[in-house]
C-alpha cells in the first residue's frame, strides 16, 4: 500500500494506492482543510486511523522548497520532516517532494482524456517538458529529457520577479510594491494573485465594483478568487471580467517564459486548481496570445505543445509513481 499526499496552502489531500503491475488503483482518498491542523503528522495519523490502513511506502508533494527531505511550507506555518514522519509511522522512509515535482511525476500516468490542448505544437515533438501551476500559489517544475525518459525536477520559478509588459501592468506592479515590497509572479498568478489584481482594479480611476459584488467579497469567509472568477465567467461584473482577463494574460506570459527557460519541446503542462475551473477562459485565446508573444522567440514557443491538466489527482499519482521508483 502506498500513502500519497498533495499538500497545499488551502487543502491537504491524502490517498492510498495499490499497485497492480504498472497500474495504480486508488483505495481511498480524503481532503482536509490545511489551516485546521498544526502539522502534516496530525493529518496523516487521522487519515490512517480513520481507514485502518497499513502502508509500505509513502510520498507527499508539498508546496515549498524541499531540502534534505524537509520543507518549510510556503503558504502554511508548517515545518515538515520526512524523518519525523517515517519514525512516527514506522516506515523505512517517508519521501517529500515539491508539489510541482509530484505533478511532473504524474504526467506519464495521464491519458488524452486528462488533458485539454491549447496549442498542438509540432507533431511528434520530443524534448524537455515543464509544468506551470496556479492554485493557492504558483508552482513550476521541469522534466529533463535524457533521450529515453523524462526526469522530473523541482524549482521555485513561481517566486521569480514579476515583469510587467505594459502600462497597466506597470501600475499593478507599483501598487503591489507598495503593499508587499518585492513582487513575485505568485503575487499575480494564483488565487491570491487574482485577489490582488481585483483590489488594484477596484481602486483604479474610472472603475468601481458593483455593490452586490463588494458585499459578497467582504464576507468574513469569502473565497475572493472563486467569487471573482465566477462573476467574471458569468459576465456579472466588468471589474471581475477585467481582473480575470489580466490574470490569465499574465499566466500565459509566464507560461511562455517557463517554456523558453526549460526549452519545453516535449510539452508545457498547465496544472493547479485554477485552470480547470476557468477552462472556458483558458480556451478563449487570452492565455495563448500572451504565451506566444515572445518576439523573435515566437516560433520556438509555437512549436511546443501546451496542455491543461484536467485530472485533479495528478500530483497524488505522481507521488505514488515516485515512491515506487525510489523503492526499486
Amino acid at each position: 500500500m502506498i500513502l500519497t499526499g498533495d499538500i497545499g496552502g488551502t487543502s491537504t489531500r491524502l490517498a492510498a494506492y495499490e499497485a497492480a503491475g504498472n497500474q495504480l488503483r486508488a483505495v481511498v482518498e480524503k481532503t482536509y482543510r490545511s489551516s485546521q491542523y498544526t502539522s502534516l503528522n496530525d493529518i496523516v495519523a487521522q487519515f490512517l486511523g480513520e481507514h485502518s490502513l497499513v502502508v509500505d511506502l509513502a510520498c507527499c508533494g508539498i508546496a515549498g522548497p524541499v531540502i534534505d527531505n524537509s520543507v518549510k511550507a510556503t503558504n502554511l506555518p508548517w515545518f515538515i520532516e520526512g524523518a519525523s514522519l517515517a519514525r512516527q509511522f514506522r516506515l523505512d522512509s517517508f519521501l517529500l517532494l515539491n508539489d510541482l515535482e509530484a505533478n511532473a511525476w504524474g504526467i506519464p500516468a495521464l491519458g488524452p482524456a486528462d488533458l485539454e490542448t491549447l496549442n498542438a505544437g509540432e507533431p511528434g515533438a520530443t524534448g524537455n517538458s515543464a509544468v506551470v501551476a496556479a492554485g493557492t500559489g504558483l508552482g513550476e517544475a521541469g522534466l529533463y529529457w535524457d533521450g529515453t525518459h523524462h526526469r522530473p525536477f523541482a524549482c521555485e520559478g513561481g517566486h521569480a520577479d514579476f515583469a510587467p509588459r505594459n502600462e497597466l501592468e506597470i501600475e499593478l506592479l507599483r501598487y503591489l510594491i507598495a503593499k508587499f515590497g518585492r513582487v513575485s509572479y505568485e503575487r499575480v498568478v494564483s488565487g491570491m494573485g487574482l485577489r490582488n489584481i481585483h483590489e488594484f482594479l477596484s481602486q483604479a480611476p474610472g472603475r468601481r465594483e458593483l455593490p452586490e459584488i463588494r458585499a459578497a467579497l467582504a464576507a468574513p469567509d469569502a473565497d475572493v478568487a472563486a467569487l471573482v472568477s465566477q462573476a467574471a465567467l458569468e459576465n456579472r461584473s466588468p471589474v471581475c471580467v477585467e481582473a480575470l482577463e489580466l490574470m490569465v494574460s499574465i499566466y500565459g506570459a509566464e507560461a511562455g517564459n517557463a517554456a523558453l527557460k526549460f526549452m519545453a519541446y516535449g510539452g508545457l503542462y498547465i496544472g493547479g486548481g485554477i485552470a480547470p475551473k476557468i477552462i472556458a477562459k483558458m480556451r478563449d485565446g487570452t492565455f495563448l496570445r500572451a504565451y506566444l508573444a515572445k518576439g523573435r522567440m515566437e516560433r520556438i514557443v509555437a512549436a511546443m505543445p501546451v496542455h491543461v491538466i484536467m485530472n485533479p489527482n495528478t500530483a497524488l499519482l505522481g507521488a505514488a509513481r515516485c515512491a515506487q521508483q525510489h523503492a526499486r
